[in-house]
């Protein structure tokens, strides 16, 4: 079965071809525009993937070697994500799946970031745990089956890739947060300041972000009045880089210990930290740590036309007038 992936809910433009559980081909176009405005402007990622959106599509179709009318169904994103950006996706595969007189089945984002780890490894075997961990969400999962999954923690206010997104923009760095965080960090000490670490020493699943971003927005305010203190911004950066990773950690060790699995998966943009999955190796050194490769960490369509033809091969597709659902949830 070859199925055509689209994937539009936030600020990267994807199209990938899946055959058989094997990616034939997948691009991705991220709005460089948004790094002007230190976020994502929804309705300019609305327009740049209106203007992206057809020739990614066929720049995918022609490098998996293969003509639209081969292919068995599209998969698009449903949600969660921006309403516009979404409904911009959904609106063009409805048309082309009508066009073509092919089955199309919308995809939650969350669902294919998990399943994306698939794709680094086929042995993967249920059930495992997964840290499922970006801009909008910060949750650990158990993972039975297809479909079936049992929320283990979230997070109480703000997600990890905006703690690191506002920490960056706070810091004076670049868009996006995570990897300009990463790099400035590499020469600092990240123990030249002791950031808050909320629920760390608790028997709880849950995280929280606020109070760390408003204690660097405090730091960084007292390093303008006095340069006294002989810190640098890459220590700084590297304290609070150390402050999520060891927050993230810190719960995924007891999920592994509620559930009693012994695999973990990380999924989501921020898995690409390398700090992140150094850490948590020495944490968790009986547990098979797995996950996506670099370009599937962030948001793709690979992960999308991969969870779309699993669903497809079941016989499962969902209706031409489907809405979407900027809020969606997993369960």
């Amino acid at each position: 079965m070859t199925i055509l992936g689209i994937e539009t809910s936030c600020d990267e433009t994807a199209a990938a071809v899946c055959k058989d559980g094997e990616v034939q081909s997948s691009l991705v176009s991220s709005h460089i525009i948004h790094k002007h405005f230190g976020g994502v402007v929804p309705e300019l990622a609305s327009r740049e993937h209106e203007r992206l959106l057809n020739t990614i599509v066929q720049e995918a179709v022609s490098k998996a070697g293969i003509a639209l009318d081969t292919l068995d169904g599209i998969a698009v994103t449903q949600g969660p994500g921006l309403a516009g950006t979404l409904l911009t996706g959904s609106c063009f595969a409805k048309g082309l799946a009508q066009g073509l007189a092919i089955p199309i089945i919308g995809v939650n984002h969350l669902e294919a970031h998990i399943y994306a780890n698939f794709l680094a490894d086929p042995t993967l075997e249920y059930p495992f745990v997964c840290l499922l961990v970006s801009g909008g969400h910060t949750q650990l999962w158990q993972v039975k089956e297809l479909g079936e999954y049992r929320l283990l923690g979230d997070t109480r206010d703000d997600a990890a890739g905006e703690a690191f997104d506002k920490g960056a923009r706070i810091l004076g760095l670049g868009y996006p947060g995570g990897p300009e965080i990463e790099t400035c960090a590499t020469t600092g000490n990240e123990n030249a300041v002791e950031f808050p670490k909320a629920f760390l020493h608790t028997d709880s699943i849950e995280f929280s972000f606020s109070g760390l971003k408003t204690s660097l927005l405090y730091k960084m305010k007292s390093e303008d009045r006095s340069k006294t203190d002989g810190l640098s911004k890459s220590d700084i950066a590297a304290s609070y880089q150390k402050a999520i990773i060891d927050a993230l950690i810190s719960k995924c060790v007891l999920a592994v210990q509620e559930t009693k699995v012994k695999t973990l998966v990380i999924a989501g943009g921020v898995a690409a930290n390398q700090q992140l999955r150094e850490t948590v190796k020495m944490q968790l050194p009986e547990c098979r740590i797995l996950y996506p490769d670099l370009p599937f960490c962030t948001d793709n369509a690979a992960m999308i036309s991969f969870l779309g033809e699993k669903y497809l091969v079941k016989g499962n597709s969902t209706q031409l007038d489907f809405p979407v659902f900027p809020n969606l949830t997993l369960a």
